[in-house]
C-alpha cells in the first residue's frame, strides 16, 4: 500500500504501486509478480505511462482522453467506486484525522476486515 498527499496525482503513483504487486501463486512454476492488464480510467492516458506498462510486459486498458464514454471499464470502475464508498462510511477514514500514517493505515486494515466479514455473513 502507498500512502500520499491527497493534492499529489494518481498517475505519479502507478509505477511504484505496480512494483510494490506481491507474487500471484497460481499455476506450477514461477509465480507471477506483475498483473496481465491494467485497468485505468482517462487521468492515467499518457503515452510515457503506456509505453513503460508494455516495457513491464503488462497490456493497458486504458480510456483514452477526448473520446466518448462507453470504453467498456465502466463495469470495473463501478466495482473500484462501491468500495470506495464502503470505506468512506467509516468516518475515522472519510477524513484523515490522525498525523501518524501507521495509525491511518491499521484503521483502514480494520475497515477491510469489517466491510470483508459483513460481506462473507450476507453469502452465508
Amino acid at each position: 500500500m502507498l500512502l500520499t498527499g491527497g493534492n499529489r496525482h494518481d498517475v505519479t503513483q502507478l509505477l511504484p504501486l505496480l512494483d510494490k504487486v506481491p507474487a500471484v501463486a497460481g499455476l506450477v512454476g514461477r509465480p507471477r509478480h506483475r498483473p496481465d492488464a491494467l485497468l485505468a480510467d482517462r487521468g492515467y492516458d499518457y503515452a510515457c505511462y503506456r509505453r513503460l506498462l508494455w516495457q513491464r510486459g503488462i497490456r493497458p486498458v486504458i480510456a483514452e482522453r477526448g473520446q466518448p464514454h462507453g470504453s467498456g471499464l465502466g463495469i470495473f470502475h463501478y466495482v473500484v467506486e462501491r468500495t470506495t464508498s464502503w470505506l468512506h462510511g467509516f468516518r475515522r477514514l472519510r477524513i484523515r484525522w490522525e498525523r501518524r500514517d501507521d495509525i491511518h493505515e491499521a484503521f483502514l486494515g480494520l475497515a477491510v476486515c469489517l466491510i470483508t466479514h459483513r460481506h462473507v455473513q450476507r453469502l452465508c
